[in-house]
């Protein structure tokens, strides 16, 4: 082809039919999760990160978890029979009837591809037919092999079982991804037949019709070879896993973050973290949390959706769908729950469980309370054993601890309840009504001692 083509313009094609037999799970196997994202996620994304303007998704086994998981931005085309790669494509050409620029057709199921080695092929293709992305690995058994002719183009894709001796000891591999100029794509995918084992049709046989037109294909060969890691059992999840670990935290290290055992430190990639962070091991940030500069989480702590401030410590605790101010402490062995705000200077100490509550700056929940449905004030301290008792059965009801008011240990707060500002309520009350500002509520049984009880008891009398 001889007219330039604006590399600017490029769809995506993400093929994510396939039931993945060797998983043995009930779910498609793109949907499984890499550092709590689908993988099929982790794709979209790279792909949207290297300029891809518009993205489709073939979908088939399942269809309707694949289609649940991925954005609504994602355009999703039915493959009823899965015949192949080269099937997978034509299957799209209604989808893509009008489009220019050029197709780049991606795998599922390998969520380690870098946006930037995907720019590059796009790059390499410019003004040609087809380009494909290849890696060099130490065992190429089971890959097909890419031939290379005298030039250095890609003579041919010879899958593992067709391959001569000479061709099994070549290292260099096919990952399955590549780079289609559009003008003209749909013609040469009519000129590949299913004659092989399997009867399906394979995008790899587009090298030969490419070169029968005398268009050279060009091969970009990854420099890290882990990025063509595809994922087609529970081992290889794993080893997803372990790759994206390693790649995530090393970023962040470099970006100013103290991550005292990489191997023991699960960051999500959807995730901030600010300089001077410092995270623990053992801890789990996911599902799009932010970390803010000078805080210290972990060890031993899962956060999800979470938005931790300045130098705030999380310390053996969970936050789900939940944000803290600056200079909040948490922890140990806390859980706060989805629906908490935190404001500045927030103390929520061991064994307390926070749920659907706005909390305000420098109050204080010390130890082994449960805050459920409530507003606390600024500078309000909650006693040990204090319940917010939010459920009668039938509703959930609002409690309102003013600024400033004094929670005894062990308060039964009955909600619907306000607690009026700079009020006391005595240890071991059980609170009903509201408190007015400025006094002390006391709701005890008179105690009676009964001397002697133990020993008429021991005595049967």
């Amino acid at each position: 082809m001889n007219a330039e083509v604006n590399t600017s313009t490029v769809t995506a094609l993400i093929l994510a039919a396939g039931a993945g037999t060797r998983m043995k799970s009930d779910k498609p196997k793109v949907v499984h999760k890499v550092l709590d994202v689908p993988m099929i996620q982790l794709v979209i994304t790279a792909a949207e990160e290297a300029g891809c303007e518009r993205i489709l998704t073939i979908v088939g086994h399942k269809q309707e978890q694949v289609r649940a998981v991925v954005p609504d931005t994602v355009e999703c085309v039915h493959q009823p029979d899965q015949k192949g790669t080269a099937d997978a494509v034509v299957v799209a050409a209604d989808a893509l009837k009008g489009s220019t620029g050029y197709l780049l057709v991606m795998c599922g199921d390998m969520p380690l591809l870098r946006p930037e080695t995907l720019r590059q092929l796009i790059d390499v293709c410019r003004n040609r037919s087809m380009a494909v992305l290849t890696a060099q690995v130490d065992n190429p058994s089971g890959y097909g092999r890419i031939v290379r002719d005298e030039t250095g183009s890609i003579a041919a894709i010879v899958e593992d079982k067709d391959a001569s001796p000479a061709e099994l000891a070549i290292n260099e591999v096919n990952t399955g991804i590549y780079c289609f100029a559009l003008e003209g794509l749909f013609e040469r995918l009519e000129k590949i037949d299913s004659d092989n084992a399997q009867g399906e049709y394979y995008l790899t046989d587009m090298v030969k019709v490419c070169r029968a037109e005398g268009e050279a294909v060009i091969g970009l060969q990854l420099t890290e070879a882990e990025e063509a890691h595809g994922v087609n059992s529970r081992v290889q999840l794993a080893q997803a896993g372990q790759f994206l670990q390693k790649r995530i935290n090393e970023k962040w290290m470099e970006k100013g973050v103290s991550i005292v055992s990489s191997e023991m430190t699960w960051i999500s990639p959807d995730c901030e973290l600010e300089h001077d962070v410092e995270v623990l091991p053992n801890t789990t940030i996911a599902k799009g949390s932010t970390v803010k500069r000078g805080s210290v989480i972990g060890p031993n702590t899962r956060m999800y959706q979470a938005t931790i401030g300045e130098d705030c410590a999380v310390e053996e605790s969970i936050v789900h769908g939940s944000r803290m101010g600056d200079r909040c402490t948490i922890g140990p062995y806390s859980y706060i729950r989805p629906e908490v705000d935190l404001g500045n200077d927030v103390r929520v100490g061991p064994s307390v469980e926070v749920k659907k509550s706005k909390i305000g700056d420098g109050s204080k929940i010390p130890h082994l309370s449960y805050i459920g449905d409530a507003t606390l004030g600024e500078k309000v301290n909650v006693g040990a054993g204090t319940i917010t008792c939010n459920y009668d059965g039938t509703k959930k009801s609002h409690t309102t601890i003013e600024d400033g008011a004094f929670i005894g240990s062990s308060t039964m707060l009955v909600a619907p309840l306000t607690v009026g500002q700079n009020s006391v309520t005595a240890a071991g009350s059980t609170i009903g009504e509201d408190v007015p500002e400025e006094s002390l509520a006391l709701a005890r049984a008179r105690q009676i001692n009964k001397d002697g009880w133990v020993k008429k008891k021991k005595e049967g009398r």
